[in-house]
């Protein structure tokens, strides 16, 4: 066993020990060592976290510098992965800044540590982030969160005992489903956070509130008018109510008889052409009536067929 050649081991020689299935305090220090790195590292710059700070819908970290890096034009820019990686983290889901909620810590002015709870080398040193209710540091062994969209960060101990509405920090007004928990590893929350992201985009809207870009706005008047047909008496007949290519009925406003006549659709239109066509008419008949004078009539006199009844001007003569 020299292994000079004049033997060759065995298998069973050289594998003393099987594999075995790591324990369970195992996994939970792999879990800590990957939540330590991805409170304090970018995964885009893998840069040290600094604020300002932003997440996306699942509660991610990253430097807002490396996101406005990433939505440049380009394939590939300076200071960040390549598109391709950035696009296998993000997962499609940051399109814009309107996909993000920039965080607002608490920082700890007069103690700075780790986010594992130690205190920092002087290598490492940065600010620290505390919960401003509980005073507890925030990082892999305080369960955070931040509210959207004011993204203020608390810890969700103090979040689930007061139980309020309104952030404690900006009296901002949120609901239950708008409280993000950051970097967790619960499968429910993370399905959670995916169906908030899918009704949301549903609703044109984005992570942070905002509306989508070129989200169709008038899509909540189209369901309320279909609301309103299906909500129509049965005692209607809408086959004998006119109505235009969007199925909206045009019976509340008459249209006047001259519509057809003067080629006019629009029906306020039409009776407002109607009405100044019937003025012009007027004002010719006056004018006519104002210019004709008796005097200069009595001179001429209408052909009577023959009749000697005729005036000193045409006497002698016939006019034709």
């Amino acid at each position: 066993m020299g292994n000079d050649g004049g033997s060759i081991p065995t298998r069973r020689e050289l594998v003393r020990e099987a594999a075995r299935a790591p324990s369970t305090a195992q996994v939970k220090e792999t879990q800590r060592e990957q939540q330590e790195h991805c409170w304090t590292t970018c995964p885009l710059s893998h840069k040290s976290l600094v604020r300002p700070i932003v997440s996306d819908s699942v509660g991610n970290l990253y430097n807002k510098d490396a996101i406005l890096q990433f939505l440049l034009p380009g394939d590939d820019v300076e200071g960040i992965s390549s598109k391709a990686d950035c696009e296998e983290i993000l997962c499609g889901r940051v399109k814009s800044l309107r996909d993000v909620v920039e965080m607002k810590f608490e920082v700890d002015t007069e103690l700075t540590e780790h986010p594992s709870g130690r205190a920092f080398a002087p290598r490492e040193r940065r600010e620290g982030w505390i919960c401003p209710i509980t005073a507890k540091a925030l990082g892999p062994s305080v369960k955070s969160v931040y509210l959207v969209p004011c993204g203020h960060v608390f810890s969700e101990e103090a979040i689930r005992q007061l139980k309020g509405d309104k952030c404690l920090q900006c009296n901002e007004s949120y609901t239950e489903d708008n409280i993000i928990p950051i970097l967790t590893t619960k499968k429910e929350d993370k399905q959670r956070l995916i169906a908030r992201g899918h009704k949301l985009a549903e609703q044109g809207l984005t992570h942070s509130l905002k509306k989508a870009p070129g989200s169709k706005k008038r899509k909540k008047q189209a369901s309320a008018e279909g609301a309103a047909d299906a909500a129509e008496p049965a005692g209607s007949d809408p086959s004998k109510e006119p109505s235009d290519s969007k199925g909206r009925s045009n019976t509340s406003t008459p249209v006047p008889a001259n519509a057809a006549s003067n080629g006019i659709k629009n029906a306020a239109t039409s009776s407002l052409t109607a009405r100044v066509l019937a003025e012009e008419e007027e004002k010719k008949k006056r004018r006519k009536l104002m210019g004709r004078n008796e005097n200069i009539d009595s001179l001429f006199s209408k052909k009577d067929g023959g009749s000697k009844n005729r005036d000193f001007m045409t006497r002698g003569f016939s006019i034709s």
